[in-house]
């Protein structure tokens, strides 16, 4: 999009706050208040210098305050891991907290929030929803309000009713969350300035679809789409993918687009571009190999290292991050030169540490949360090295908390353990514990997508496993119980 020049005239006061969760209702996990302290929790006036992976428009909104002399007032930031259902307490506790916050700021031109999208708790289906209508009571009518949501978010009427504008991650991996936020805080600026007035124009697909911006058709597509932004009268376009595991009734793929003064081209464009991706359907369906097969598969290759995506174990989706099951085929088929990470054991980390590096001991590793995560594993395992507090590089330039971590040899596998859950992102999680991953034959990460931004260069070949655990991709085994059908595939 064109840089826009708004700098002259009208004094803006700006609040800038975050509150991000993405929810598997079908995971054992709940997610409380410990959950959001234990990954971000920065209240009003302590968010870092450096952007966190949910607070780039705050962060964007600290350079254009300076560049255009915008009064700045920082509200709350917190952030969870996914999980599952968010508690009513935690919820209100973190939603008042944002909202005492914006109180005290009044009387403000303009809010720019970091959203997910698919926030769930315990009597509140669309927590976005309902935070943004308490943010619109709070502002009034002629305050401008807009919010980075994740694509994988579950886009309500009372969201887009709410909001002036909501912009979606373009990219999954999600690698311009900061490009998103410039062009959120670019558009609203301009809303403020009487210079634009967003129309938005929402068009259903009826369907669930998993869209990865790193391959074909999807690459094309998203490229298509920001060709399309430079029209004049079309502001923003947005895929919403949908959050799969999350059982509410917004769940769905969706186009989202805003047009300038009048929805009619904006609704036109959508329509078509849902019926683009729609005819996209058979190409979008997913089609893995299971554990063995992906094995059999990687060991065929020449290319190392082989990347396998353990997508059903992914604790950015919601997932335990413990389950045992591709670990326990690596050792049984007695595979050489493996690394798998990050496996969530705080047990087995704790006692990694009490032996000390170097030491020889039994453990019960993995298969603690549940079924989705298969049974323990018993193993003799060797303490190759111990990293307390380590942080693992994340998306655009963020980092991830991964607690204490150790690195185990079990027979022909270097396993990396992790007391806090979370997905594998970046080849640190091996490297800062001495593992180097590209000189293995086969690597295992615990994630779905977000990997391939730092893994990709350095696979040979990236398999993707349809894994036993808690993102079955198989959506018609999944219980939903208030999704609106029809909805391919199901």
């Amino acid at each position: 999009m064109l840089r826009l020049r708004l700098h002259e005239g009208l004094s803006v006061r700006v609040f800038a706050a975050s509150l991000s969760c993405e929810t598997n209702t079908f995971s054992p996990i709940p997610t409380g208040l410990a959950a959001f302290h234990e990954r971000v929790y920065l209240p009003a006036g302590t968010h870092p210098e450096a952007v966190t992976h949910c607070s780039a428009p705050l962060w964007v909104a600290r350079q254009r305050s300076k560049e255009w002399g915008w009064e700045l007032v920082e509200g709350l930031v917190a952030s969870a891991m996914p999980g599952g259902t968010t508690t009513r307490l935690a919820y209100e506790a973190l939603r008042n907290e944002l909202l005492d916050d914006l109180r005290a700021a009044l009387p403000v031109n303009m809010v720019v929030l970091g959203l997910h999208g698919a926030m769930v708790a315990d009597g509140y289906d669309d927590c976005e929803g309902d935070l943004l209508q308490r943010v619109r009571d709070l502002v009034g009518p002629q305050a401008v309000i807009g919010a980075t949501l994740d694509p994988h978010c579950h886009l309500s009427a009372q969201m887009v009713a709410q909001a002036d504008l909501l912009i979606a991650f373009k990219e999954y991996p999600h690698t311009d969350i900061v490009e998103r936020a410039q062009e959120l805080l670019e558009l609203c600026h301009a809303c403020v300035l009487g210079r634009m007035r967003p129309r938005a124009s929402v068009v259903d697909c009826g369907m669930i679809a998993v869209l990865p911006t790193s391959r074909e058709p999807v690459r094309g597509f998203v490229d298509r789409l920001q060709a399309l932004e430079q029209r004049e009268a079309i502001l923003s376009i947005s895929v919403v993918h949908g959050f799969p595991w999350g059982d509410v009734a917004d769940m769905g793929t969706k186009l989202l687009v805003y047009s300038d003064h009048d929805a009619a081209p904006g609704l036109v464009l959508a329509q078509a571009l849902a019926d683009e991706l729609n005819g996209m359907r058979e190409s979008l369906r997913l089609s893995y190999p299971d554990v063995d097969a992906a094995l059999d598969q990687a060991l065929a290759f020449a290319s190392a290292p082989v990347v396998l995506a353990d997508s059903a174990d992914n604790a950015g989706g919601g997932a335990p991050g413990d389950s045992t099951f591709v670990l326990r085929r690596l050792l049984q088929r007695r595979l050489p030169s493996c690394a798998l990470g990050p496996l969530c054991d705080p047990m087995a980390v704790r006692l990694a540490f009490s032996a000390g590096v170097g030491a020889r001991l039994w453990m019960r590793i993995g298969g603690k949360v549940g079924p989705v995560s298969g049974d323990p594993l018993d193993a003799l395992c060797l303490v190759k090295a111990l990293h307390p507090a380590m942080m693992m590089s994340g998306l655009a330039g963020t980092t991830t908390p991964l607690g204490d971590c150790a690195l185990l040899q079990i027979e022909g596998v270097e396993l990396v353990l992790s007391s806090v859950r979370c997905q594998g992102i970046d080849t640190d999680l091996f490297s800062q514990l001495g593992c180097e991953p590209q000189q293995k034959k086969i690597v295992v990460v615990k994630s779905s997508q977000h990997f391939h931004a730092s893994f990709s260069g350095i696979a040979g070949e990236i398999i993707y496993v349809d894994s036993p655990g808690a993102l079955c991709t198989d959506f018609s085994l999944l219980p939903y119980g208030k999704i609106r059908r029809p909805k391919w595939p199901l």
